[in-house]
């Protein structure tokens, strides 16, 4: 069915997942508010539907837009003429292949949480999706919208540090410095298992945003990296602690260290460049 053309709306916005108690769904929504453009009309919020439905009643989303699973939700939402644009994907790493899938070959472009996919045979899959089906599929890489981010992306594409040397990024966080995940800590629970995180601990799940910020703000592409992943609370089938060595593109060398075991850091997300001039160095927690 055609829809009504985004000029003079906002972009309709559904969500799976994301409901009562998810970390990220929240951060979305609020971004969806600070940009202006966007308006949440559809949900599939939670795998149990009373509590997806309760959620989407506390945030205004008609009940006959809120869904019992993605699957209902996207056949219903794509033959409507006032169906989503657009789905932001909230839910653990193992369901973002299918979920995208599904709402690309159905004609919906997808806003999703990293990674993609957590396998290579995935991810190369879904790429095709996006080829065969010309819709748009987005990561989110939030911390590369801070305004001095930007400021010092410019900075290194005008020349003013000169030919980048080294680049050391971190994000060290503490909230899983202890077994949490056996604690009832859902939010914990699925991240420590491969099955429903993927192959990578601290790595995949923060590792990867450091990983963007400096590509982002250097625009360097790493050739090859040394990684040391650890894993220090006893029982963890994934790290909690990584440190990466990076030979950049050029020349350049670098150092990645994330953690989710780093005692007193809440959202220590810092980068420091060095070039053949100058230097610069942006901490998020001040």
């Amino acid at each position: 069915m055609n829809k009504q053309p985004l000029k003079g709306r906002r972009i309709r916005l559904g969500m799976v997942g994301g409901g009562e108690g998810a970390y990220i769904g929240g951060i979305h929504r609020f971004a969806a508010r600070m940009d202006n453009q966007y308006e949440l009309v559809a949900g599939a919020f939670d795998v149990d539907p009373e509590r997806g439905h309760a959620f989407a009643a506390q945030n205004f989303v008609a009940a006959e837009r809120s869904y019992k699973d993605y699957q209902t939700m996207i056949a219903a939402e794509s033959t409507r003429e006032d169906g989503v644009d657009i789905i932001a994907i909230c839910t653990p790493n193992f369901t973002h292949y299918p979920i995208a899938r599904a709402c690309l070959d159905a004609g919906i472009d997808v806003i999703c949480e990293k990674p993609l996919t957590t396998t290579l045979d995935d991810a190369e899959a879904l790429a095709e999706v996006v080829q065969r089906t010309g819709r748009f599929l987005g990561v989110t890489y939030t911390y590369s919208g801070y305004p001095m981010v930007m400021e010092a992306r410019s900075k290194i594409e005008a020349g003013l540090i000169g030919k980048v040397r080294t680049v050391q990024v971190e994000y060290p966080l503490e909230w899983m410095a202890t077994g949490i995940e056996l604690k009832n800590n859902q939010q914990a629970a699925w991240r420590v298992d491969p099955k429903k995180n993927g192959r990578g601990g601290s790595i995949g799940d923060i590792g990867t945003h450091a990983y963007h910020l400096a590509s982002y703000v250097t625009g360097l592409q790493a050739e090859s990296v040394l990684a040391d992943l650890a894993t220090f609370v006893e029982g963890r089938a994934l790290d909690d602690n990584a440190h990466v060595l990076i030979r950049y593109e050029g020349g350049a060398r670098g150092m990645l260290w994330s953690s989710q075991v780093a005692i007193g850091c809440s959202n220590a997300l810092r980068l420091r460049v060095f070039g053949e001039t100058g230097s610069l160095m942006w901490f998020q927690e001040q």
